[in-house]
């Protein structure tokens, strides 16, 4: 209950000058299988700021919103985006999502392969990082994957910091968020 208040309130407000984004648990551990078939590791990533979210390549509606938002902001970072920043975007469809079809998939939105991973696994896998992320996923007869629309920022040291819920989230406050970690970053 205090995890879930924690995030909803930072989706609802700005953060003040020289205010920090909370720090809410350590970030779980995984790692998957990238669109180049090489396998990542969250740990990989320490260093980063890291946006993750939970998409299926087939998804007809918000997976692509979603994506289309992150790939304007991976435009807006500029010379932060695979340096300072990384996105991670995981598969919720492992099935049907091999690393060539996410590799078209992240094609399809010019997503920068030095600053943005598509990951599949195994069913196994994929089911498993996704519980420890609060993601809820179920395939339906028609073959669509229903989910839970959630993006988690982490910092550089692999804490989860915020999420936001659903594909509304403004694009703005996410690239300010993700800035504050970097500048964050910076302080240290």
């Amino acid at each position: 209950m205090i995890l879930t208040l924690a995030w909803r309130l930072n989706l609802s407000t700005s953060l003040a000058a020289g205010e920090m984004l909370p720090k809410i648990k350590p970030a779980s551990e995984f790692t998957l299988t990238k669109q180049d078939g090489e396998r990542l590791a969250l740990k990989d990533l320490r260093g980063k700021a890291l946006a993750i979210t939970f998409i299926f390549a087939s998804c007809a509606d918000t997976c692509p919103l979603r994506t289309a938002k992150m790939a304007g902001i991976q435009n807006r970072l500029g010379a932060d985006f695979g340096k300072k920043v990384h996105f991670v975007s995981i598969t919720v469809d492992p099935e049907r999502d091999t690393p060539e079809v996410l590799k078209r998939y992240a094609g399809a939105y010019k997503a920068n392969p030095a600053g943005w991973a598509f990951l599949t696994g195994t069913k196994a896998e994929i089911r498993d990082v996704a519980k420890r992320y609060g993601v809820y996923y179920k395939k339906n007869p028609r073959g669509d994957v229903d989910h839970t629309f959630l993006t988690s920022l982490v910092d550089r040291n692999g804490t989860l910091r915020v999420q936001y819920m659903g594909v509304k989230f403004d694009p703005d406050e996410m690239l300010r968020d993700l800035q504050s970690l970097v500048k964050e970053n910076k302080a240290r």
